[in-house]
């Protein structure tokens, strides 16, 4: 209880404000670089043992010759890449591929430099299907808000405990999204399915975090009814906090093994939810349980 780091709050807030503004100028100003998956494109994944991506970047200009609109090449593993294109049908895939196999009269292969290629996987995502998929995305970060809520509120049997928790909650999304819509606009990183799935987690995680902070609350407000309650809070947060870091790091070193070693497919799922888990580590401490105490305390102010 000596420890009082409630009183720092106002500071709490500030950094808070820190992220959250280039945040929001950059998802107002950029938005977000969508994959494949939410416009509709098609991805062909190929095996070379050539270095590949070398020779496809330099000749991403006789590739267009073809008719075919390359977005982007990424190396997925070793001797692995993936091609994620404009829509193409199966045919003009085939034409691609032959592209790559040696032929001496053929424009791509002057030099023989592609090898043999092997053909992994091929997948098209219609733009109906992709607008689909984007509605979807977006009804279930609502829904998952909107349970969060009402499970917090019923729990803590106030709706202040809900609020606070949802307020922190979007605040961590709002930081991670303006996150990659900063590194879309300068860095070209895309949004896709997997991205998604990273902010649902992190909506979790963040939440799973605050409820502990708040169940001790509950807890000392219950035992303790005469003692102010920016005390209880702090006192809660001061019992919790060891924990919960300690918590949050086996996880942050696992992901950060994974975004060092674990392949290009997954290298920004990994980064999103290692943002995500850093965030929400400080928001259940330092944004969710500060913003319980100026709730109580604007309730004093209007009585």
């Amino acid at each position: 209880m000596n420890l009082n780091l409630m009183k720092y709050k106002t500071i709490y807030f500030l950094i808070s404000v820190i992220f959250l503004v280039p945040s929001i100028f950059s998802l107002l100003v950029w938005g977000l670089k969508p994959a494949i998956d939410f416009t509709g494109g098609s991805v062909l994944e190929i095996k070379s043992a050539q270095d590949t991506l070398k020779v496809l970047q330099s000749n991403s200009s006789k590739v267009e010759e073809l008719g075919i609109e390359l977005l982007s090449i990424q190396e997925s593993g070793e001797g692995t890449f993936i091609l994620k294109m404009k829509e193409i049908d199966k045919d003009k895939k085939q034409e691609l591929l032959e592209a790559f196999r040696p032929k001496a009269d053929h424009p791509l292969d002057e030099k023989k430099e592609f090898g043999e290629i092997e053909e992994v996987r091929f997948e098209t995502l219609g733009p109906a299907i992709g607008r689909e998929l984007i509605k979807k995305t977006v009804l279930a970060i609502i829904l998952a808000a909107g349970f969060i809520l009402v499970y917090v509120a019923y729990r803590f049997q106030d709706k202040k405990y809900g609020v606070c928790a949802i307020l922190a909650m979007f605040h961590d999304t709002i930081i991670l999204l303006g996150a990659f819509s900063l590194l879309g606009h300068f860095l070209g990183v895309e949004v896709d399915t997997l991205f998604v799935t990273a902010v649902l987690t992190i909506l979790s995680f963040s939440v799973h975090d605050t409820v502990v902070v708040y169940d001790r609350i509950r807890d000392s407000v219950r035992r303790y009814p005469q003692v102010e309650f920016s005390k209880l809070v702090n006192k809660a947060v001061v019992e919790t906090l060891t924990r919960s870091i300690n918590n949050s790091m086996t996880i942050i070193f696992m992901l950060l093994c994974l975004y060092l070693f674990g392949g290009q497919t997954i290298r920004w799922f990994t980064f999103a939810l290692l943002l995500g888990t850093i965030y929400g580590t400080y928001s259940s401490t330092f944004t969710a349980a500060p913003l319980l105490i100026v709730w109580e305390n604007f309730k004093k102010k209007k009585k």
